[in-house]
């Protein structure tokens, strides 16, 4: 048995409204205690002037999501995406961010490798390849091309009923978390209106019917009210992005139980970024068009009672903005509130109430920092040296 013990503490749990005093015992991996008095431990660090959250989660990470192109991304070696992805890994555990979910990439390969601890690398959970149809946001061929991006790390276009439930439990056989698809347009696919739904009913009908017979649950990325009602109708049971939310939707995706993942990072960082890098001149125009409305959405999904979590997706060399979308959310929501979306709200999302959460019995992956963040929130965000990374007990 191996032991740990974090003394003189003040600790966010991860569902309180208030900050506490004490103590976090750590044995094998586990929560023991919270708020007692210290106790042996084969390790003790002095938190005094420091804060211990549950280590963060980010619902909405790419580890496959290499570059801004994703017809580039689809013809490079499996290979070669791995290894940049166990490199993506890597920085966001040094963040802080102890778990993660793909919602458009990831395979048995890399989950095993990371379960085999050949990488560092947060609590990975992942959905394979999203699902497209046709002419949908993950076909990243332009309207002129029959260009074939060949391979399917991130996005792999599948129609029709049968086809989608044979590529669902296929998914589900090698290890997937949950099952993605695509119901609307996208920023950085070229030919598809953001508003307009994508998949039929039955298609839709079709993965989620599949994935909750296995006791999973599919994502889906869309943007238009329309698009997240015809989701949600047929089963989808979390939202992600959602930037065009009205009034209404929202208060059909609260009576339906579903989440809102939103990507507030994403948007932020393309406007400023994206032309420097190369992006498509119709990719940064649809950005404009969801970048403001991004923030209005967590504000209406909170008002009619959705349970909001927290997501970064960002591709490419964007991935240093992950810590920036907990600015960008905590402006919108308040240090609170933001932080209980990227720890025990994402949890709950993700079915883990033994993660995002200080308290015994739960995993021990912790995050310590600087001072107070409800008071300074700044010190989520700022220089690494003020934080310390705890996984499975482990101090990093």
């Amino acid at each position: 048995m191996t032991s740990l013990s974090i003394v003189n503490a003040t600790i966010f749990d991860g569902v309180s409204d208030e900050l506490t005093e004490g103590s976090v015992h750590v044995v094998d991996g586990r929560i023991t205690d919270v708020g007692g008095a210290p106790q042996p431990a084969d390790r003790t660090i002095d938190a005094r002037g420091r804060t211990v959250l549950p280590g963060l989660i980010d619902a909405h990470c790419h580890a496959y999501g290499i570059g801004l192109n994703m017809l580039e991304i689809e013809s490079r070696p499996l290979s070669y995406v791995a290894l940049v992805a166990a490199q993506r890994l890597a920085a966001a555990l040094a963040r802080g961010f102890t778990t993660v979910r793909d919602p458009s990439g990831g395979d048995a390969g890399l989950d095993r490798a990371i379960k085999e601890r050949l990488l560092p690398s947060p609590r990975y959970l992942w959905t394979g390849a999203a699902l497209s149809q046709t002419g949908g946001h993950g076909d990243f061929r332009a309207a002129d091309s029959d260009v074939c991006g060949c391979n399917t790390h991130t996005c792999e276009v599948v129609d029709g009923v049968d086809n989608l439930r044979v590529a669902v439990r296929d998914r589900l056989r090698r290890g997937a978390h949950a099952i993605k698809i695509m119901a609307s347009g996208g920023v950085v696919s070229l030919t598809d209106p953001i508003r307009i739904p994508q998949y039929s009913p039955e298609e839709i009908r079709a993965v989620t019917t599949e994935a909750a017979r296995r006791g999973s649950y599919v994502a889906a990325h869309a943007y238009s009210p329309e698009s997240i009602k015809h989701a949600i109708d047929n089963g989808v049971r979390t939202i992600e992005h959602g930037n065009l939310l009205d009034a209404p939707t929202a208060a059909a995706m609260a009576a339906a139980g579903a989440f809102l993942v939103p990507t507030l990072a994403a948007y932020d960082a393309m406007d400023r970024r994206g032309a420097s890098l190369g992006m498509a001149a119709v990719s940064r125009a649809k950005n404009r068009e969801v970048l403001d409305a991004g923030r209005q959405a967590v504000v209406v999904a909170r008002e009619a009672g959705v349970r909001v979590g927290f997501g970064t997706d960002l591709m490419g060399v964007l991935e240093d903005e992950q810590l920036n979308g907990l600015r960008l959310q905590v402006e919108v929501d308040g240090a609170l509130t933001a932080l209980k979306s990227a720890t025990s709200v994402n949890a709950t999302l993700l079915g883990r109430d033994d993660l995002g959460r200080v308290a015994p019995g739960a995993v021990a992956d912790l995050l310590i920092v600087d001072g107070d963040p409800l008071a300074s929130p700044a010190v989520l965000w700022g220089p690494a040296p003020g934080r310390t990374v705890v996984q499975n007990g482990t101090v990093l």
